[in-house]
């Protein structure tokens, strides 16, 4: 909204021309999520409570899990009223890409309300069917990504792998199906990691870091060119999206910490992962992605190999899934649970971020 309203003005007043920068207008939508979170958070929390908006937590975990009962959840909401604000303030709204990443957010956003709301109606940690939470989740993935195949231009079907300059392969329009398994899984599996206290949030921090100097790099002909990724017009403005993310999440972290005053809840952590994934079809890291959000691929792949060894060996390989759950259940802390992943996930950023000069 500054850009188009106000940058036209800098022929009058000089100093607007800083609005062109990305990196004066990531910083700043940073700090406008920051804000809007540090300031309303509390009486978004006051608000959850007099509505009994609690946590229903599983009978199946940690015993220490059981005082958390009845904290309030849908926290995840003023991340995504945040990011929306400072999208409209600070984005380009120009820009067909913003759009489409900003409905990845509210849609997937408005799955995980449903869930949370009918887990707080029910008071307990059963919401939406598993079945009709995929179906909704696969709907919502396949018109982003129908609209991702028509608009990303001729190269958004060529998939890229770390340490390779070139594409591998054109997947054609296998891309299609390729491409929503990808947002399904990737929305899952940090929805997955969100279990411990600031565990998912300085997660999506480090994540939404790395990306916004991909998101850069790409946006850039000359950077991109000098690093041999493809370059992808129009993608330098995510920079300021990814931006806002880190400043929402860092808000939301601030009430999250242990001991959380407010859960994300799937409202959150839905519409995050399924950010990231959008994010990584649109600017042709795809596989590099789940390199960044490495811990998101253990937690889910916890999951499912515990399921998968249940079933065929009626055996657990884990005391619980996911995987934060196993090492609370082996003697960790749940802090150190958290710090140690944290510590985890920056390792796979610095891994992802490194092959970039490695092809």
């Amino acid at each position: 909204m500054f850009l188009q309203f106000l940058y036209p003005l800098v022929k009058y007043f000089t100093p607007l021309n800083i609005l062109q920068y990305l990196t004066f207008r990531g910083a700043y939508a940073a700090l406008t999520t920051l804000s809007i979170c540090y300031i309303f958070g509390p009486r978004i929390i006051e608000a959850l409570l007099r509505l009994k908006v609690g946590q229903a937590v599983r009978e199946d975990g940690p015993a220490t899990h059981i005082k958390k009962s009845g904290t309030p959840t849908m926290g995840g909401v003023f991340i995504i009223l945040s990011m929306i604000v400072a999208v409209l303030l600070w984005e380009d709204l120009n820009n067909h890409k913003v759009w489409l990443t900003l409905g990845a957010l509210a849609a997937f956003g408005g799955v995980g309300f449903l869930d949370d709301y009918l887990k707080v109606r029910r008071h307990n940690s059963e919401g939406l069917k598993p079945w009709a939470k995929l179906i909704l989740q696969f709907a919502i993935a396949i018109v982003l990504v129908v609209i991702l195949y028509f608009t990303g231009g001729e190269g958004i079907t060529v998939l890229y792998i770390p340490f390779f300059k070139n594409p591998v392969v054109d997947l054609g329009i296998l891309w299609i199906p390729f491409a929503v398994l990808l947002v399904v899984g990737e929305s899952n599996a940090v929805n997955f990691s969100d279990g411990l206290d600031g565990l998912l949030a300085g997660l999506m921090i480090l994540v939404f870091i790395s990306l916004a100097i991909l998101t850069y790099l790409t946006g850039r002909a000359d950077y991109s060119s000098y690093l041999g990724i493809p370059y992808i017009p129009g993608a330098g403005e995510l920079t300021v999206f990814c931006l806002a993310a880190v400043g929402a999440c860092v808000g939301f972290l601030w009430f999250n910490a242990h001991p959380a005053e407010v859960f994300m809840g799937d409202v959150g952590s839905l519409s995050l992962g399924g950010v990231v994934a959008v994010i990584s079809l649109i600017i042709k890291k795809e596989i590099l992605t789940l390199i960044i959000g490495g811990v998101f691929v253990l937690e889910i792949a916890s999951v499912i190999l515990q399921v998968a060894s249940y079933k065929i060996r009626k055996k657990r390989i884990f005391r619980m899934a996911p995987l934060h759950h196993h090492f609370e259940l082996s003697g960790w802390a749940e802090t150190q649970v958290v710090i140690r992943f944290w510590i985890l996930g920056g390792l796979f950023a610095i891994i992802a971020l490194s092959t970039l000069k490695i092809q």
